[in-house]
């Protein structure tokens, strides 16, 4: 009977225009969060390296095959890499001055596999792959090593050939391998059983700990200097631009595969926080709408309510009221808002996964999070707002 007394002198045409522009920023909103999440994760534990992060080097041109120029990076060229606004860290990766042979090493292999490598290091804060097992020192019984992902195509390929067994990654995991380092002379060596902890399309050679090729630089280099030709470069959210036109303009370049995915998160990030930026807008200023339609609502109803705290009722029940009806309508365009996001993710997952980008089906937390917050601010603006209404007519 109260409801009926107090919601009868409605115009549900600006009630429904809000609703519906409430209902598109809820949709949009909660898409916008999930999606920008999703697509800044993509790449991220497929890979060694973390986020926003490649390898580059010199490009080789003439000059360099005519030793007019270095495709060396000297300390100076590092210091102004690191000065740059766009760049938020920069390490060498460092290569071994020494011979370093690997071969499988495992009674259990139907096969044996040998060959000369090359092997590097990188600094642990690059590295996307957190293990424990990722250290080394004198007189370990294993040393751990993160190994490209091309050796595993390379191994299948030659167990192919062999007409024996193919191994996966998992399987790879558990081989026993042996590292043989060796000086230039060959006059001493050593050698070393070793683990596979990881797998990486980013680097062509084998990640070792930085202890390990320090005792091998120390004891079996010959004594040249340590040529650093090339660098780890991590640049800031969002500027990925910034570091490939810098790239373009002083000749460096990277793995084509790490800057698509660099690109590609930068352009979608960029697009998706266009969305973000106007569905927050959006939900703000229809939120607005619905709280003007409160006060309206309350102004044309100001005799019933001036009547009804006559005849005894507090204003705080008549608040109630209000506070209640407000509150049920912005649940019912959250949830519908909400359920037409999970019908929309089943087509974007799909149109997704379909070109190649694999981002999981799984909700984020920070989409559910801002429907909550949404909700939330929305309930404490309609009992406020309520409340001054009524409060202002005791």
């Amino acid at each position: 009977m109260l409801n009926k007394l107090l919601f009868r002198n409605q115009d549900k045409k600006q009630l429904i225009i809000a609703m519906i522009g409430a209902f598109f920023g809820i949709t949009f909103l909660v898409t916008s969060i999930h999606y920008l999440i999703k697509v800044s994760e993509f790449g991220e534990g497929s890979e060694i390296l973390g986020p926003n992060t490649i390898i580059v080097q010199k490009r080789v041109t003439d000059a360099n095959i005519l030793g007019m120029s270095s495709t060396d990076f000297s300390k100076e060229a590092v210091e102004e890499l690191e000065k740059l606004s766009f760049i938020e860290e920069v390490k060498p990766v460092v290569s071994n001055n020494f011979d370093v042979y690997f071969e499988t090493k495992d009674d259990k292999l139907p096969m044996k596999f040998g060959t000369d490598v090359f092997i590097q290091t990188v600094d642990p804060a690059f590295l996307d792959v957190k293990s424990k097992d990722w250290k080394w020192q004198e007189g370990d019984e294993s040393l751990p090593i993160i190994m490209p992902r091309d050796f595993i195509v390379m191994l299948n390929t030659f167990a192919s050939a062999q007409g024996i067994p193919q191994v996966s990654e998992d399987l790879a995991k558990k081989i026993r391998f042996k590292i043989s380092i060796r000086n230039k002379e060959r006059t001493k060596s050593e050698w070393h059983y070793a683990h596979i902890i990881g797998f990486t399309s980013s680097v062509s050679a084998i990640l070792v700990p930085e202890t390990f090729m320090k005792h091998g630089n120390d004891n079996y280099s010959d004594g040249t200097e340590q040529k650093i030709t090339q660098l780890m470069i991590s640049g800031k959210e969002g500027q990925f631009g910034k570091v490939e036109e810098y790239m373009t303009e002083n000749g460096l370049e990277s793995r084509e595969s790490q800057m698509a995915v660099s690109r590609l998160k930068s352009i979608v990030g960029t697009l998706v926080l266009v969305v973000l930026g106007v569905s927050v807008i959006a939900v703000f200023v229809s939120g607005l709408v619905l709280l003007q339609y409160m006060q309206l609502l309350i102004t044309r109803n100001m005799y019933e309510v001036r009547t009804l705290m006559r005849i005894g009722y507090h204003p705080n029940n008549i608040v109630g009221k209000f506070f209640v009806y407000f509150m049920i309508i912005f649940g019912i365009v959250i949830a519908v808002g909400f359920t037409s996001f999970l019908i929309i993710k089943v087509f974007l997952d799909e149109m997704f996964e379909s070109g190649g980008i694999y981002i999981g089906e799984e909700m984020t937390m920070w989409s559910i999070s801002a429907l909550l917050i949404a909700y939330l601010s929305f309930t404490i603006s309609s009992f406020l707002t309520a409340r001054k209404g009524i409060y202002n007519e005791y």
